[in-house]
C-alpha cells in the first residue's frame, strides 16, 4: 500500500476522465461559508454609506432652507421679516426634518438666515443625531422706490 492511499479513492467517470476524491479536496461550499462570514462587514458598509448620504442631504437641505428664507426676507418690510423667512425657510423640507429645524432670520440692510436641521439616523424622521447641521445664507435688503 502506498502512501496517502487510504485517504484517496481514484474512481472512473465512465466517460475516460478519472476522479480523485478525498477528504481534503473537495471545497464545496466554500464560498458560501465565505460569503455569510463578510454579510456583517458587507451590511455595516451599506449602513454608514446611507448614513454618510442623510449627512449630505441634510446639509444640503439646510443650505437650501436659508436661500430660500433670506430670498423671501429682503423683499418683505423689516417688521414682517422673521415670519416670511421662517415661512419660506420651512415650506420645502420635507417632514422628517422641519419638526426639528430652527430658523432664525435677522439683519437690517443685509439680511441674513441661519437654518439648524437634525440628522436623521438610518431612517428620516424616527430619531435624529443630537448634533445639528447648519445653513446660511445673506443677501442685500431690496430698496422700494
Amino acid at each position: 500500500m502506498r502512501r496517502g492511499d487510504c485517504r484517496r479513492r481514484v474512481t472512473g467517470r465512465g466517460d475516460g476522465r478519472r476522479r480523485v476524491t478525498g477528504r481534503g479536496d473537495d471545497d464545496r461550499g466554500q464560498v458560501s461559508i465565505e460569503f455569510l462570514g463578510m454579510t456583517p462587514l458587507i451590511l455595516l458598509t451599506l449602513v454608514l454609506v446611507w448614513q454618510a448620504v442623510l449627512v449630505g442631504y441634510t446639509f444640503t437641505l439646510a443650505g437650501n432652507a436659508a436661500d430660500e428664507g433670506v430670498r423671501a426676507g429682503t423683499a418683505v418690510a423689516p417688521g414682517e421679516r422673521s415670519g416670511v423667512c421662517r415661512e419660506a425657510a420651512l415650506r420645502d423640507l420635507p417632514d422628517a426634518w422641519r419638526g426639528g429645524a430652527g430658523v432664525e432670520c435677522g439683519g437690517s440692510g443685509f439680511v441674513t438666515a441661519d437654518v439648524s436641521l437634525r440628522v436623521p439616523v438610518l431612517f428620516p424622521g424616527l430619531i435624529g443625531f443630537p448634533a445639528t447641521v447648519k445653513g446660511h445664507a445673506g443677501a442685500v435688503e431690496e430698496v422700494k422706490h
